[in-house]
């Protein structure tokens, strides 16, 4: 009987498959493993179930044993796992993409509407039971449908479906991708060199993978190019912006606020955040839709069946050159 490490529960469809399986299952609890408890039970595994919040490196693979053939990622990144340490065990990656697009682009336009409306600082403001009269120049905001630009930077899935809905709020939409020629367009986007559309960009939104070459892509140059009008919005890893970069910019004017929805050491936040001003924090929840994470699961249980079976797995992550 083949063994199945599931490092944290999933969502209950995906167990229910998961134990309709002829496989010796090894189920973690809710939280994430204390790094012993991972490489622990991950022991005699044919298959391990992994989510972000798990490094799986060498010493993974050494307590696993050469029998592993696959780990199914249960995220869209794969940043967590050393693939090419996988690559050399023939050790199957799997990820789960497409299925989190469009709860995670409706979750960047809630962010970008809630930071450019003030609507925490309105919320909070009521709730200190001031007294108060409606005037007209009361928490004043960015008009999104009176022709704001929004700038994507990194335009795969997510970022084009953010764009759809941004064009859907009467937002102009450039992007910059390194798979697009600047001075394209397409589905009424134009792609533009980095550059120009951090100067050009009412809202910025980082949707990029983190990689060698994006790490602290948003710096204090970047920063600094963007106008002192604008917002920035991360949907990426946490490292792709230097948050301490970051805390200077909304320090000192230098941009007019921020949303973050993942931190460069997750799940430990830089204290300086909490009281950084105009700054909204959220826990890595942009793909927390129910449908949407039953999915990303049914996926990763998906590919760990495939792949026992000696089939292809749905979405195996291509091998590092």
């Amino acid at each position: 009987m083949k063994r199945v490490y599931v490092a944290r529960t999933l969502t209950e469809d995906a167990m229910s498959t998961l134990r309709s399986l002829d496989a010796d299952l090894v189920i973690g609890g809710d939280g994430p493993p204390a790094r012993h408890e991972l490489l622990e039970g991950c022991r005699g595994a044919d298959a391990a179930i992994v989510t972000l919040t798990e490094t799986i490196d060498e010493s993974f693979f050494e307590a696993a044993g050469p029998q592993l053939r696959v780990v199914a990622n249960v995220a869209v990144g794969f940043n967590n796992i050393d693939v090419e340490s996988a690559n050399r065990r023939g050790v199957t990656v799997t990820n789960t993409p497409g299925v989190l697009d469009g709860t995670t682009a409706d979750f960047t336009i809630g962010l970008i509407i809630a930071l450019s409306r003030n609507l925490l600082q309105a919320d909070q403001f009521v709730r200190s039971r001031k007294a108060w009269v409606w005037g007209p120049t009361m928490f004043l905001g960015l008009d999104l449908s009176a022709g704001a630009t929004l700038g994507i930077v990194g335009y795969g899935r997510i970022g084009a479906a953010v764009a759809v809905r941004a064009k859907a709020l009467g937002m102009n939409v450039i992007a910059n991708s390194p798979s697009r020629c600047p001075g394209s367009s397409a589905d009424g986007v134009k792609f533009v060199i980095m550059e120009d559309l951090l100067v050009s960009s009412d809202v910025v939104s980082v949707h990029t993978p983190l990689l060698p070459s994006t790490h602290n892509l948003i710096n204090s140059t970047a920063l600094r190019a963007m106008k002192p009008t604008a917002y920035l919005i991360n949907m990426a890893r946490g490292g792709v912006v230097d948050e301490s970069a970051l805390l200077e910019a909304l320090a000192d004017g230098t941009i007019a606020g921020a949303a973050l929805d993942t931190f460069e050491n997750e799940p430990n936040v830089n204290p300086a955040l909490l009281g950084a001003r105009n700054l909204i924090l959220t826990p890595h929840i942009a793909s927390a839709g129910r449908s949407t994470r039953e999915r990303m699961c049914g996926l990763a249980v998906q590919n760990v069946a495939r792949i026992l079976r000696g089939q292809e797995a749905l979405t195996p992550v291509m091998p590092v050159s």
